[in-house]
């Protein structure tokens, strides 16, 4: 028995009882303190890490939702404003056509005055060029009837006459000759 004494005395990992009896309530004091004061903090930052966490993540899909939402507006008015240029530029394509037409029409106006205006001018002076030939025709005519017939032709009424009757008498053979 004294070595069956001294053999459970030597055993190290059965301590005795009296040391066994002070470490259960040492552990059971610091645990009931841990307890109570350290567990209730711990608890309430993981609580606030958790409603953080959980937070987050309903931040971040509103943000999601709400981008979500903004991009498809942006994509509408993108779409709008394309469809808006369209439209502007097919005003501004048929303005242009009209303004070419209107500016064509105004320049065809514009050449037939002044085409109108020179055949005006082209007939004034061709009448002016009848009757300034006519004058001088009528005067070397009348020179030369003068010195063939030996009198002076100087009146001018006879004068008048006798041109008036021998161009009359030309253009009569000019326009039968036609």
């Amino acid at each position: 028995m004294i070595l069956a004494q001294e053999g459970e005395k030597e055993n190290p990992l059965i301590p005795p009882w009296p040391e066994l009896v002070i470490g259960l309530i040492a552990f059971v004091i610091v645990f009931g303190f841990l307890a109570k004061k350290l567990l209730p903090t711990i608890n309430k930052v993981l609580e606030e890490r958790r409603e953080a966490i959980e937070g987050g993540i309903e931040k971040a899909e509103a943000a999601q939702t709400e981008a979500h939402s903004v991009l498809e507006q942006y994509k509408a008015q993108l779409a709008e404003a394309r469809h808006e240029a369209a439209r502007l530029r097919q005003e501004a394509q048929e303005q242009g056509a009209t303004l070419i037409a209107e500016m064509r029409a105004e320049g065809q106006r514009q050449r037939e005055e002044i085409v109108a205006a020179g055949h005006a001018q082209i007939e004034a002076d061709r009448k002016a060029a009848a009757s300034a030939l006519r004058q001088d025709v009528g005067k070397l005519a009348t020179e030369l009837a003068g010195k063939l017939v030996g009198e002076s032709l100087e009146d001018h009424a006879r004068q008048s006459r006798v041109i008036d009757r021998f161009l009359d008498e030309l253009e009569e053979k000019a326009e039968a000759g036609r």
